[in-house]
């Protein structure tokens, strides 16, 4: 095994505008006896699910995506999908996250983005032994306490 040079020492790097953590020596994912692929869909369920674990995050998808996803649900009688609202690019090693958040009202944005960034680095890491290098959060919609949610805002389906 080789010795970790100094830019793979775990320190970040100032020069660039990217997050800059680097691991200690090579990649976990490509050893002597192979290399390890990771799906952008499995990067995607992850990062959903520890987004959604946040308090705070309301619901998650851009209003058209979680209209869309309302219907396929009803229509099709499928489960929540729990990539709804979450965009990734995943190379080798690293992965970038984009994700869309519907919060609730009261709930200090600030503090509620860097949780939700906090936990989604935390568990994609750990979980894929990739390198997360952003996070990037856009708040689509606040959802006020008396608003009802879009399910029950229409009527029953006729059958079932």
């Amino acid at each position: 095994m080789t010795t970790a040079t100094s830019a793979q020492s775990g320190q970040r790097s100032s020069d660039s505008g990217e997050r800059g953590l680097q691991r200690q020596g090579s990649s976990q994912l490509t050893t002597s006896q192979g290399k390890t692929a990771i799906a952008d869909g499995v990067v995607s369920k992850i990062a959903g699910m520890a987004a959604r674990e946040v308090s705070g995050v309301y619901r998650m998808g851009s209003g058209a995506s979680r209209a869309f996803g309302s219907i396929k649900e009803r229509v099709g009688g499928g489960s929540p999908n729990v990539s709804s609202g979450v965009a990734v690019e995943v190379g080798e090693t690293q992965a970038a996250i984009d994700l869309d958040l519907v919060v609730e009202y009261g709930v200090s944005i600030i503090d509620l983005a860097q949780s939700v960034r906090r936990n989604v680095i935390s568990s994609v890491e750990r979980m894929t032994g990739l390198e997360v290098t952003e996070v990037n959060i856009a708040i689509d919609d606040v959802h006020l306490p008396n608003e009802q949610d879009e399910q029950t805002d229409e009527a029953p389906p006729r059958v079932r």
